[in-house]
């Protein structure tokens, strides 16, 4: 399995095409996933955009040396491949992979330009940051590579080696969900919906709280202290958001 510096994907006996170890694919999005949300959780908190921009340089970084040196060489790759290093390897074909993958190093770029160079918040950040978000967390939460089934759409030919055989097998009909379980779902969201609204707080509650003896424009000055706005979230659009977060409409 040893090979040139620069190439994509490792030739197995047995598979026809070059493949890449699966398991070792989905802990590297899976620490990705782990690091971008601690960036986006810390911007949209705190109003501090350093370490999203400082996320967002290392993931350009990472898929750079995906696509354009060698997969084995990406610094996502080797933690994830060490943490699964007892697990046996589960081959997926990389022609696909390197499709999937080209497509975040697009996403990549445009989040360098806009949130590192051009440093602008705002609605097409937010899209592509939840985008990119959405493709690490499918692959390494259910192994679902949103990439390669576009490569699969525009190839009109299914890939090679697919995780799980999903290319060429058919779904086991008894692993299926039934009816009786979808009724479970729909009324367990049904649940959480009623104890959403039963223990959210209404501003009426609040102010029958406070002291019968305090003063209401006292009151009042505080609420609208408590209310202010911050700037990271006028800076993102985000001030209806943060007012109903915080009880303030």
């Amino acid at each position: 399995m040893s090979g040139s510096l620069f190439q994509f994907g490792e030739q197995v006996p047995g598979q026809a095409v070059p493949v890449l170890n699966e398991r070792a694919v989905r802990a590297g999005a899976g620490l990705l996933f782990l690091f971008a949300m601690i960036a986006v959780m810390n911007a949209r908190l705190t109003g501090n955009f350093a370490p999203t921009r400082v996320f967002v340089v290392a993931f350009l970084i990472d898929f750079a040396l995906r696509l354009i040196v060698n997969p084995r060489y990406a610094p996502s790759l080797i933690v994830g491949q060490w943490l699964v290093r007892r697990q046996q390897p589960e081959w997926t074909g990389a022609p696909q992979k390197r499709f999937a993958w080209g497509i975040g190093f697009v996403l990549a770029l445009v989040m360098f330009w806009l949130v590192v160079v051009q440093q602008v918040v705002g609605p097409v950040y937010l899209l592509v940051c939840a985008l990119c978000l959405t493709l690490l967390f499918f692959e390494t939460a259910f192994g679902i590579c949103i990439g390669c089934r576009v490569y699969a759409w525009i190839a009109r030919a299914a890939p090679q080696a697919c995780p799980g055989d999903v290319c060429v097998a058919a779904p086991d009909p008894r692993m299926q969900p039934r009816w009786p379980q979808g009724l479970v779902v729909l009324a367990f969201l049904g649940l959480v919906a009623a104890a959403a609204q039963g223990l959210e707080p209404s501003t009426s509650r609040s102010r029958e709280a406070s002291p019968a003896h305090e003063p209401a424009a006292s009151v009042d000055s505080d609420r609208a202290k408590r209310c202010r706005v911050p700037e990271f979230a006028k800076a993102i659009g985000h001030e209806e958001m943060w007012k109903r977060h915080n009880n303030c409409l």
